[in-house]
């Protein structure tokens, strides 16, 4: 009898193992695994400001003036000129959003007065509201010139009372003011992709 339960036993076990074989394939599930690799070629990023990649512009109006209106070397009532700021976003592969700030502002004359795209400001203040815009990825043309002209004209005022005050102030600014400057910030930012 204890030959048959040892042989009961091994049948028993054998059974057990050839059941959890048939059984383990019967559930068994496809598995594969595939390797591969991520690529993507990064976009490229261009934004120059007058040639510079990364430094604020001084305007000194003594350098833009129109020769005709200079006197003495000096910016006086009378006196007029322009200048340009050059966004190039040439070799960008994304689209740009620029915006123009002009920063530490010292010595304004009163009545100095900044034009652009044909609308007086009477101060850059008001003027960098205007001063922004978009160079679109797909444009042909990837570089924005914004003129800016600026005018301090020999008489300010409507009426000969508005002339004899705006003279007086031309006159006290000459007293108090030695040099006009100003920086300017232009900022460029990725257009977020559609």
């Amino acid at each position: 009898m204890k030959k048959n339960k040892k042989v009961f036993i091994i049948a028993l076990v054998l059974l057990a193992i050839t059941l959890s074989f048939i059984g383990g394939r019967t559930f068994s599930k496809y598995i594969a695994e595939v390797n591969g690799s991520g690529t993507a070629d990064i976009a490229n990023w261009v934004f120059k400001v007058n040639g510079q990649e990364d430094s604020v512009q001084n305007v000194n109006l003594l350098s833009t003036y129109n020769n005709e209106t200079l006197v003495n070397n000096k910016v006086a009532p009378g006196t007029s000129g322009s200048f340009n700021i050059v966004i190039d976003a040439t070799g960008s592969e994304v689209g740009v959003d620029y915006n123009v700030t002009f920063l530490n502002e010292s010595e304004k004359p009163q009545n100095l007065v900044f034009m652009y795209d044909d609308t007086k400001y009477s101060t850059i203040q008001d003027l960098q509201q205007d001063l922004s815009g978009t160079i679109n990825a797909n444009d042909e043309n990837k570089t924005r010139t914004i003129t800016i002209d600026w005018e301090w004209q020999y008489e300010t005022g409507n009426n000969e009372n508005e002339i004899a005050q705006n003279d007086e102030i031309d006159t006290q600014n000459a007293k108090q003011i030695e040099n006009y400057n100003f920086d300017i910030r232009v900022t460029g930012t990725q257009v977020t992709p559609q």
